[in-house]
């Protein structure tokens, strides 16, 4: 093995994997072509438009900001974990009933940037909403919607836990 490979092992939607992989390879790369993981889009390849986003470690991530050997030894969750999960389901439900998606480029990032927001609790005003989502670019729907379905879903969990 040359130092431009290396061996590593992560935990994918808490599945082990065990790769050899370029030490230049990206992360959103490496699930896309590697583990066929195509729900996390590659856009700007500048960590600017959040299309690659998935979760490492629990932490909200750039995946065309972070190389695969970085991952060695984390676990990683795309989109298509949380989904299967059920983890956002309610979220996705939104989206849908809101118009919150129109192409879905966006979206899978859309979804994990929410989640993690939600995830912290209580009912985020729509200005926090937008200001957490800014990171995230959409060029279909005006972002409405998204704030809408972002908000929709902070009440009804909020309700849920009274």
């Amino acid at each position: 093995m040359n130092e431009r490979f290396h061996d590593i092992a992560l935990t994918v939607n808490g599945e082990e994997v065990r790769e050899s992989v370029d030490a230049r390879l990206t992360l959103v790369d490496f699930l896309r072509e590697n583990l066929a993981l195509t729900g996390s889009h590659v856009g700007c390849e500048h960590g600017v438009c959040g299309a690659c986003t998935v979760r490492v470690d629990g932490a909200v991530v750039r995946g065309c900001l972070m190389l695969a050997v970085q991952c060695d030894g984390m676990r990683v969750d795309t989109i298509e974990g949380v989904s299967d999960s059920g983890e956002i389901a309610d979220l996705q439900e939104a989206f849908i009933a809101r118009n919150a998606l129109q192409c879905g480029y966006c979206t899978p990032g859309m979804l994990l940037a929410a989640q993690q927001l939600l995830a912290a609790g209580g009912v985020p005003s729509r200005e926090q909403i937008r200001v957490h989502l800014s990171g995230n670019y959409c060029r279909c729907t005006g972002y409405q919607a998204i704030v809408d379905a972002v908000e929709a879903v902070a009440q009804q969990r909020a309700e849920e836990k009274r």
